[in-house]
């Protein structure tokens, strides 16, 4: 786990162009995790302290010259006039449309998408249902197909970042107004209201940069193991998968297809399973819960703040002001999460192999390609850390799908799919550790107890009689 909550570090793809000098001028800012909301490392930002300059403002500015200061100090004024939630989600979309504009660091630029690329994606999804039909018993997820570009797709799941991050923004919010004493709190009323319009900015910033730079990676709406886009739709990103299925020697057909059968596999789970993307948004909520802040630090910081001086708050936030608590809510939070997502991706992974094996002579090495991806830190593994702290471990990933293979062949598709239909009777973090004896560990029929339930529920209570104690009518 990061040392700050949300990560506060650039994912290592973030593109270098135009930025040369950035590397020698600065010193202790830029990305990573001494610089937790990454404001030295946008791409192409110059900012008022020319190019490289470790400026707050040069996220949102650029390169400024002359003629640009007016429109500057006016984004400026809307920065410090903020009066919404925790994060400034406006700022955040402007930020990430201005990464995707930018281009990926291999100098591809967002396009929009063709009615023939529209087409192939409509085609790869029907075709990727079929063949799920046979590798599972949830039907189909998804009743459309779109392909989205890269602006599309920040533009499509914005909102659910919105219900991601505002909890740990939120948490982080109301420590911050809760340092001063309440009779204090009135006179510092213009100054709390001041840093917490800059907070939101900040969070804006970086949500939005790190949220721009996935586009550029992401293949379709489900790559970090949650439903991002719209319910009922699946999508891919056409110039993102031709990025992917570059220098593999795969027909780019393979690639789209089985980029298809993962999407259209991710799109039936959460369709079907009711209660499972509540219990990931509500882990990550009970992730939020347990951020505390370093109270003596940012009352020094409110005691000595300058508002003619604001990189003195970003100073101050990379010093590690927020942190987790190391309580075992604290853990547990992070253990669910990391485990139901392990889950999650786990059963796509075996689920999809199952389906393209037979069909496509590219699939073990277009899921041997995904695998290694995901080790080496995709997109998933670095969202997770710049958003929430949380650094999800292939090994758990391996473990997961593994488990479900041997579920396969152990009792069938139906018994394997049939543990979805409770959060109970899902494995844990320690049956990961040791698949084979979940496998064959008695399980609990949750869906005959709750008929059960349902039944007694139903059925007439007993009767009274005079003196008060139920009738015995023998069949008590």
């Amino acid at each position: 786990m990061s040392d700050t909550p949300f990560g506060f570090g650039l994912p290592p793809e973030e593109p270098e162009d135009g930025d040369e000098g950035k590397k020698k001028e600065r010193s202790g800012g830029g990305q990573g995790p001494g610089n937790p909301f990454g404001f030295g490392g946008l791409p192409g930002a110059g900012g008022f302290g020319g190019p490289g300059a470790d400026n707050p403002l040069a996220a949102m500015f650029g390169s400024l010259n002359p003629t640009d200061l007016g429109a500057a100090f006016q984004q400026l004024g809307q920065m410090l006039s903020y009066e919404g939630g925790p994060v400034n989600w406006d700022m955040a979309k402007q930020i990430a449309r201005q990464t995707v504009s930018q281009g990926t660091p291999d100098g591809v630029k967002d396009a929009s998408v063709g009615p023939a690329e529209r087409s192939a994606v409509q085609e790869a999804v029907r075709l990727a249902n079929l063949w799920l039909d046979d590798a599972t018993s949830l039907p189909s997820g998804a009743a459309s197909a779109v392909a989205w570009s890269r602006a599309e797709w920040v533009e499509a799941t914005l909102p659910a970042w919105q219900e991601l991050v505002d909890p740990v923004a939120e948490r982080v919010g109301a420590a911050m107004g809760d340092v001063l004493p309440e009779e204090m709190q009135a006179m510092a009323g213009p100054l709390i209201g001041m840093m917490r319009s800059m907070g939101g900015a900040m969070f804006g910033t970086q949500i939005g940069q790190a949220v721009g730079v996935l586009a550029g990676e992401v293949v379709g709406s489900t790559d970090i193991g949650l439903p991002l886009g719209p319910a009922g739709r699946s999508a891919l990103l056409p110039a993102n998968v031709e990025a992917f299925g570059k220098d593999l020697g795969v027909p780019r057909e393979e690639v789209r297809l089985y980029l298809a059968l993962r999407e259209a596999a991710h799109q039936r789970l959460f369709a079907h399973v009711p209660w499972l993307r509540s219990h990931l948004f509500g882990a990550v909520d009970g992730y939020a819960r347990g951020i505390k802040v370093d109270t003596a630090k940012l009352e020094d910081v409110v005691g000595q703040f300058d508002p003619q001086n604001p990189e003195q708050l970003q100073d101050a936030l990379q010093q590690g002001m927020f942190q987790p608590e190391d309580t075992p809510e604290q853990k547990a939070a992070l253990a669910r999460l990391e485990t139901a997502l392990a889950l999650v991706e786990g059963w796509v992974d075996a689920v999809v192999h199952a389906a393209a094996k037979p069909r496509l002579s590219s699939a073990d090495a277009l899921r041997e390609t995904l695998r290694r991806r995901r080790a080496t830190g995709g997109p998933a593994e670095q969202t997770f850390a710049t958003l929430i702290g949380l650094e999800l471990r292939p090994r758990r990933l391996r473990d997961a799908s593994r488990l479900w293979a041997s579920l396969t062949d152990a009792r069938g598709v139906d018994g394997r799919d049939a543990l979805w239909h409770h959060p109970d009777m899902l494995p844990t973090a320690t049956d990961l550790d040791d698949p084979d004896g979940f496998v064959h560990r008695e399980q609990l029929d949750f869906s005959e107890l709750d008929k059960m339930l349902g039944e007694a529920a139903d059925r007439p209570g007993p009767r009274k009689e005079d003196d008060g104690e139920p009738e015995d009518d023998g069949t008590q």
